[in-house]
């Protein structure tokens, strides 16, 4: 079995969406598969045509000039859909597997017409909520009434479609796709990347000066959907009641100025640390310091319908998981049991929330261990990939 997969980007650059498409990958090669990806003019880390990286291939779509949209994202998908060719002839896939944002999708759509071939549509996020999610687009407005319409589209013409999470299973299906060629296909982790926890790290505590702190963090990127100004205000309620109490926030993005000014501004501006973006290799020593990790998402289309990857990462690493209780989150944590969830966009609730959990230290080490064990038996690539074999059999005729 060849399985050709239609990305947005890979690696080498670094972010959710190439760490599950290398975990998709791996654990795909495990099972005995071919694969091999091929990017669309999106990932702009300079490289060769074919570039090998970690053990897997892709093929590089070549750049385009840039014109104003929508004209732009029409040359995006011709361009990715001739490189596609391309590649069918030199690799000879059996099935064509494109992940979203849906341009990814309508250019191999094109591709498995000219070359008749089976295609399986992975959708980790509709694409017009991602914009209102990341600033970019509004909710309602024209561009996105016809985003909304040319996902529908992309499910409705592949010949079958892979989403990470029921809501947007549910999603799909009250648009007219049908349910029957829909499967789930969970985020996951990859636990052989994830062992015993390390150490503390004593000299990069010292550093930060949290010798003696409780520590919250938070590790991703800075978008407002992820809530962290509810987390900053929640900040002197939880040091009123846990005075040694510190939030360490890791990573950057569009809100970093903003939350910056804001925690400056806090009358506990000396428990809220920043550390800008640290390489990746670097991460694991500020994971060490962080009793809880938390992720206070707001309430919208984006975190209801969709599950994030962090807080399964975090799981794997037997740390304490809070999060707002958002339709996302409910499909990974159950509250009390594999986490703690509080009510969205309400600061005194967080604050109640991780009081809550620093005031019941002898709970943690059960939490942490329900909580590892969920996800290497529920959300672990080497059994999610399973998911795919009957979908990718029934399409291409052959024994996987």
């Amino acid at each position: 079995m060849r399985i050709l997969h239609v990305l947005d980007h890979s690696m080498p650059l670094h972010s959710g969406y190439t760490f599950r498409t290398r975990a998709i990958l791996k654990a795909q090669i495990a099972r005995g598969w071919d694969v091999a990806g091929v990017t669309g003019v999106r990932h702009t880390q300079d490289g060769p045509p074919v570039e090998e990286v970690d053990g897997l291939t892709f093929y590089r779509t070549p750049p385009i000039a840039r014109v104003p949209s929508p004209l732009r994202e029409v040359r995006e998908i011709g361009a990715l859909a001739k490189r596609i060719g391309e590649v069918i002839e030199e690799w000879q896939p059996d099935q064509l597997h494109a992940h979203s944002p849906v341009l990814n999708a309508l250019a191999a759509q094109r591709a498995a017409d000219k070359y008749t071939l089976p295609l399986l549509y992975e959708i980790r996020a509709f694409w017009e909520d991602a914009a209102v999610g990341n600033g970019t687009g509004r909710e309602g407005s024209a561009k996105y009434l016809a985003t909304k319409m040319m996902e529908t589209h992309a499910a409705k013409q592949a010949d079958a479609v892979a989403v990470i999470c029921e809501g947007l299973r549910q999603d799909l299906i009250k648009r007219g796709v049908s349910g029957d060629k829909i499967i789930v296909s969970p985020n996951g982790v990859d636990m052989a990347l994830f062992g015993e926890p390390g150490p503390r790290d004593e000299k990069l505590a010292d550093e930060l000066g949290f010798e003696d702190g409780e520590v919250i963090g938070f590790i991703g990127s800075f978008y407002d959907y992820e809530g962290l100004d509810d987390l900053i205000h929640a900040m002197p309620a939880l040091i009123a009641i846990r005075p040694h109490a510190r939030l360490l926030l890791v990573g950057g993005g569009p809100m970093e100025a903003a939350l910056k000014a804001q925690a400056e501004a806090s009358p506990v501006a000396h428990a809220i640390h920043f550390t800008g973006r640290v390489p990746h290799h670097e991460v694991e020593r500020y994971y060490s310091l962080i009793d809880i990790l938390c992720y206070p998402r707001k309430k919208m289309r984006l975190t209801d319908l969709v599950t994030p990857l962090k807080p399964l990462e975090a799981m794997a690493q037997r740390r304490l998981v809070a999060a707002s209780d958002v339709g996302g989150h409910r499909e990974l944590i159950e509250d009390g049991v594999t986490g703690t969830l509080f009510a969205p966009e309400d600061p005194g609730a967080i604050a109640a929330a991780l009081a809550g959990l620093f005031a019941n230290r002898s709970e943690w080490e059960e939490r942490r261990e329900t909580a590892r064990k969920f996800v290497e038996k529920d959300r672990n690539w080497s059994s999610n990939i399973s998911r795919y074999a009957p979908v990718y059999q029934k399409l291409t005729g052959k024994a996987v």
